[in-house]
């Protein structure tokens, strides 16, 4: 397990919690506390501050007592608004997962152009909130913000003409690329905040001895790519998702023939 902001170990599942009390507080389904122990607090106030200490401290520094600790009241007065941290976390994952209101962040109206906006959308998530890379999201409790945003992509995708199961797969393609992306990417990060190395440094450092394999001829095809072959302006991130998207427009055209 990893320490700070930007954690790469899994320390979390969603869904650990009480299912039941979780979705009456997602659905605002369940009975209120008839007074709070401070005036003005609030559920959406606790989850506020809970995201904002994942933010900047990871959720190895998330507790019950630091959340209680950044509103200024005692930790047990939280217990009223939401049983433990397992419910906490899920509220947490359905808060910053709301979908943009902006209609102009989900495309330009066809289904390419709505994936590839939800590839985008997805990647910013996971750099603003990096602990969500913590989270082991295979069972997700499913709140106002997962279903809208579900909604919203798949009224836009929906043209694809797939069958409902082949739409849910192309979401989840997206979403299975984005992740791996974001954690190569967190990992980078990490790598330079523990080493004290910037990317650049790290590799020129390797620079002298791989000068001397590569001209030994051992491996010709390493030594004949251009100088930019690895450099920091091939987008690699976005070359990937074009290529998923091309291939779906593939598929979706043969379906269409069929």
């Amino acid at each position: 397990m990893t320490s700070g902001k930007g954690g790469t170990g899994s320390t979390e599942t969603s869904g650990s919690g009480d299912i039941a009390r979780t979705l009456e507080l997602l659905w605002d389904t369940g009975r209120r506390p008839s007074r709070g122990p401070k005036p003005g607090l609030n559920l959406e106030q606790i989850v506020e501050a809970a995201v904002r200490i994942a933010d900047a401290d990871g959720l190895e520094a998330l507790s019950m007592r630091r959340v209680a600790t950044e509103l200024g009241t005692g930790t047990m007065s939280l217990y009223r608004y939401v049983p433990g941290k397992g419910e906490l976390l899920d509220l947490m994952l359905d808060r910053v997962q709301q979908p943009s209101e902006n209609p102009a962040d989900l495309g330009e109206g066809d289904w390419r152009s709505a994936l590839e906006a939800l590839g985008r959308a997805t990647l910013d998530l996971y750099r603003r909130h990096p602990w969500l890379l913590q989270v082991n999201q295979a069972r997700p409790i499913l709140g106002p913000s997962a279903l809208d945003g579900m909604e919203k992509v798949l009224t836009l995708i929906r043209p694809m003409g797939l069958t409902d199961p082949e739409l849910v797969s192309a979401i989840i393609m997206i979403d299975g690329y984005v992740v791996g992306a974001a954690r190569t990417q967190l990992y980078q990060q990490e790598a330079e905040r523990r080493t004290g190395l910037t990317d650049a440094e790290f590799w020129q450092a390797q620079v002298p001895t791989l000068e001397k394999v590569l001209a030994s001829g051992r491996y010709p095809v390493m030594a004949s790519l251009s100088e930019d072959t690895f450099g920091p302006d091939f987008d690699h991130f976005e070359f990937g998702l074009q290529r998923i998207l091309d291939g779906l427009e593939v598929f979706v055209a043969r379906r269409g023939e069929g």
